[in-house]
């Protein structure tokens, strides 16, 4: 920080102004500078000497703050001997702010708990805290606090403290999690219906359920399972109380999901949850939904945690069905919300039957599907006064789309048939209310693509019924039988003789605007299926897509009907379709040139990406069966409207949005026509360098790809796709040596590898004969540290599909020349590579990019294992071998194993191997590959 340490004066002027200045810009001026004092190293005392002056809430909290994040990320500026200092202050701190404000109190108790997770000297934290403050009441508030958040932070991503220091944590919370125990039980004696108590008790008990480490069998005869459930049972319990209570029944039944191993505590739990029935329906009697919503939580995670249980013996023990009666009366429940809570459990419920497939198992659990299946369609009812067209994106729309999707994955327990079916009887045979049949309609159309179509009567007469609808009906019943339709294109296949009358019914839809997108959707799922039988209308779907503005479709709509009449298309007959084709292209290439015209003289621009999507679906879409020899009858078509497209992309060349939608559409030209499109190459190639140079839009590297998957083979274009890589690669590596290039354009890394890689695996001999690729692998290297889940994919996939050309003899006449190319790579940057990726796996990647790291290993290790083997050891030497707390994060043996595990012929590698938990993990990573090589 400039300037030196500033006054606290000064500092107190600006946390005032962060919270009362009138004037935004002044708010943002404090925040920007109260920012750089809390990274800088004053911010240590700064803070520490507000929390000793008290002097108000806001200006503790941030001291408190403050505190707490310099110890989350920057506890290595202090040394060694003052970490005692700081411990003891913070508690004094603590202690002396207890009744200020309890915000600042939770502040100071992360502080204190993340300082005890990295401190390694602090032995025996808990015990020692527990000791200084167990015999002051009024210190039990902050205690149970720092008790409360201690296990939370134990797998904080903002504390980086290592496998072995987080196993000694555990390993040691573990063991006087007991003790935690006792003191929550004597606190809630001494206190006894102290609400304000009881909710920090529970949820600092949840807190060590969470964690893992509380002995079951101690707590199944614990003294406060039963107080939580008394308070849960109790009529009178204020909401929360109630919700704290509830959190730690469900974290307790989350922890002993290994029904089997903590038996007595399931029962306990199990018996416990049993008892609430009662409570449940007070709560409905009072119209509660708060406490409502927490039981159906309990009910749903009592079903979640003893699901294998209860398929495994239903009905017997606490696989006792009772379970599943909960959550049905919750389902009952007139709020949708209530149901939704149960969802997942269902979905696993369905699962775990679908995959045992036990035909006797179906029949006990079929009566509590359907019953549920009953509510759902229920709850999907609109309201009686509800006009126009159903909403899909509410919260109750959104709703209606979760139920369809579970309605999906558990109908084959009640038949697909059997229950449309059973559907339709109740429209068929009875009157209901505009509402119910909407509701049943919109069930019926979330199962209908799984009823077998094959001579299916009922399924006919559904569509027969359907089509002749009045107009009278109510709209959102009209809109609701649209989708039916749609969802029945299959049916409509089987039985063309519908299909006049199918289509006549769509379109009197597609001339009403609430119903338009709906119509357009559902004749997009019938050229779909029906292709075949759709090419006698295809001028009728041409003149729809000639006057697609007339009507009033959702963009999406739009180009899904344009996507249908393409699909259409393709199955014209050859010589009809580069006519057919030019006709549906030529709306939106006259738009084109139209917005082209008015802007070269009255220099108005205008946004062309509306005509540019609907040329890529019709390109994208339009795949003829063309034979060998034939011309691609849509390659004339193509080369007519490239000038458009170039112009368009030259105009807006400055505009990256439009750009990325002009390469998307020239992306889809190309693939459509294949090597048809070679006339193109130069022009196209020549345009995207050029506007490259001066705009570098990363999806001219994505279209390079494109380019080189398409020609990378013929050897007539090998040097003119090279001479366009490098020159996309110079502007392209200005933009990433930029301070936080490689962060600040994740997009631009991700394409620039998927060109590369398209390169290796297209013409390897190419790249690797070229000055380029020494750069490219450099940039590769740097970008492996990325935490960006595309673009560190592309960097690794290159990476392993480079090394592995030099690994796979395919038998081509070039291997021997790829492997001694590959070797030069490696002997040149093998070992940055591999210390940079052991480096990025430790202290960059997240756990998830940690499978692609492997492969790249697994590739380098099989290429040359001796020297792999050299350069591990080296990269693992090179790790920190502690934290600035003094916690070992890896041990010499560690290191050794994992390296006598690469060189070794083994095929397994420990992942005990290291304790720095994302290197751990890594090895691990490779130890699966190996197993799957």
């Amino acid at each position: 920080m400039e300037g030196g340490k500033p006054s606290l004066a000064l500092v107190y002027q600006a946390v005032q102004a962060l919270y009362h200045d009138p004037d935004p810009a002044g708010k943002e001026r404090a925040s920007l500078w109260l920012g750089e004092l809390q990274r800088s190293m004053y911010a240590w005392e700064v803070s520490d000497q507000l929390l000793q002056l008290k002097q108000d809430v806001e200006s503790c909290y941030f001291a408190a703050q403050t505190m707490k994040m310099k110890i989350q990320t920057s506890f290595y500026e202090l040394p060694p001997e003052t970490h005692n200092a700081l411990r003891d202050s913070l508690l004094t701190h603590i202690q002396n702010l207890k009744d200020l404000s309890p915000i600042i109190v939770t502040q100071l108790a992360l502080a204190i708990a993340d300082l005890a997770l990295q401190m390694a000297s602090w032995k025996g934290c808990v015990h020692t805290l527990i000791e200084k403050y167990n015999n002051d009441i009024s210190s039990m508030p902050f205690l149970i606090e720092i008790l409360t958040v201690l296990p939370e932070e134990v797998h904080s991503r903002s504390l980086r403290i290592g496998a072995n220091r987080r196993t000694e944590i555990i390993e040691d919370l573990a063991y006087y999690s007991s003790t935690v125990v006792t003191l929550l039980t004597t606190c809630v004696e001494k206190t006894g219906n102290d609400e304000k108590m009881l909710i920090k008790v529970f949820r600092c008990l949840g807190s060590w359920f969470n964690l893992g480490v509380l002995d079951s069998n101690f707590m199944a005869s614990n003294q406060l399972l039963m107080v939580l459930f008394q308070v849960l049972q109790r009529d009178e319990t204020s909401t929360n109380l109630h919700e704290a209570s509830s959190d730690c029944v469900c974290s307790a039944l989350y922890a002993i999901e290994n029904v089997d191993t903590n038996v007595a505590l399931a029962l306990q739990l199990f018996q416990g949850v049993l008892t609430l029935e009662t409570a449940y329906h007070m709560a409905v009697a009072r119209e509660d939904l708060d406490k409502v919503l927490n039981y159906c939580r309990i009910f749903t995670e009592l079903c979640e945690t003893f699901l294998e249980t209860t398929v495994r013996t239903p009905g017997q023990g606490m696989g006792d069905l009772r379970t599943l009666e909960l959550l049905l009366i919750c389902a009952g429940h007139p709020q949708y919300e209530v149901v939704e809570i149960s969802f997942n459990f269902w979905y696993r419920l369905g699962e775990h039957l679908y995959k045992i497939n036990d035909p006797t198992l179906h029949a006990i659990f079929r009566p509590y599907i359907q019953r549920l299946l009953h509510c759902l369609a229920r709850h999907c009812q609109l309201d009686p006064d509800h006009e126009g067209i159903p909403e899909d994106t509410d919260d109750f729309g959104e709703f209606r789309m979760r139920v369809s999707d579970l309605v999906k994955d558990v109908i084959f327990l009640v038949g697909s048939m059997e229950c449309f079916a059973q559907l339709y009887s109740t429209l068929k045979d009875g009157n209901p209310p505009w509402e119910v049949t909407e509701a049943v309609l919109f069930i019926m159309a979330s199962i209908a693509k799984s009823v077998d179509p094959e001579n299916n009567p009922t399924l006919t007469e559904v569509l027969q019924q359907i089509v002749l609808l009045p107009e009278s009906v109510h709209m959102a019943v009209r809109y609701t039988s649209i989708e039916l339709v749609g969802e029945m294109s299959e049916v409509v296949d089987r039985n063309p003789r519908f299909l006049d009358s199918v289509l006549n019914y769509l379109m009197k839809g597609l001339r009403e605007k609430p119903l338009a997108s709906a119509a357009a959707k559902a004749i997009h799922n019938i050229c779909s299926v029906c292709r075949d039988h759709m090419a006698q209308h295809f001028h009728g779907l041409l003149d729809i897509a000639r006057s697609l503005d007339s009507f009033a479709l959702s963009t999406e709509a739009a180009v899904g009907l344009l996507k249908g009449t393409a699909l259409v298309l393709a199955r014209l007959p050859l010589e009809k379709i580069a006519e057919c084709l030019s006709d549906l292209c030529a709306v939106q290439v006259m738009a084109l040139k139209k917005l082209l015209t008015e802007q070269s003289t009255n220099g108005k621009s205008a946004d062309p990406t509306v005509w540019l999507d609907r040329l890529a679906v019709i390109f994208r879409h339009t795949n003829p069966i063309v034979e060998n020899g034939q011309t691609h009858p849509c390659q004339k078509v193509i080369q007519e409207i490239w000038p458009v497209l170039s112009e368009t992309l030259n105009t807006h060349q400055a505009d990256n949005r439009i750009v990325e939608r002009c390469c998307r559409c020239l992306r889809f030209a190309v693939r459509c026509v294949g090597k048809g499109s070679a006339s193109l190459l130069q022009p196209l190639v020549t345009q995207m360098v050029g506007v490259y140079q001066v705009y570098p839009h990363s999806c001219f590297l994505y279209l390079g790809s494109i380019l080189v998957d398409e020609y990378g083979m013929e050897e007539g274009c090998r040097q003119g796709l090279l001479d366009m890589l490098q020159a996309l690669c110079m502007p392209t590596f200005q933009l990433l040596e930029q301070p936080n290039g490689l962060r600040n354009h994740p997009d631009t890394v991700d394409d620039l590898f998927r060109l590369a890689t398209r390169f290796v695996q297209r013409s390897p001999v190419t790249l690797l004969s070229s000055s380029i690729i020494i750069h490219i692998i450099q940039c590769a290297i740097a970008a492996t540290s990325l935490d960006h889940r595309d673009a560190n994919c592309s960097v690794m996939k290159f990476v392993r599909d480079l090394i592995h050309t030099g690994v796979a003899n395919d038998h081509e006449e070039d291997f021997e020349v790829r492997k001694r190319l590959i070797g030069q790579a490696m002997e040149q940057h093998g070992q940055q590579l591999v210390t940079q990726l052991m480096h990025s796996c430790c202290f960059c990647l997240p756990p998830y990019t940690l499978p692609d790291v492997a492969e790249v290993l697994w590739e380098v290790m099989v290429f040359d294992r001796p020297t792999f083997c050299r350069w591990l050891e080296s990269a693992l030497k090179g790790l920190p071998k502690e934290t600035s707390g003094g916690a070992v994060t890896v041990t010499h043996k560690q290191c050794s194993t994992v390296c006598l595990s690469g060189a070794s012929n083994s095929q397994v590698m420990s992942e005990t191997c290291v304790s720095e938990s994302n290197l751990k993990k890594i090895i691990f990573s490779v130890g699966q590959v190996t197993l799957k090589k």
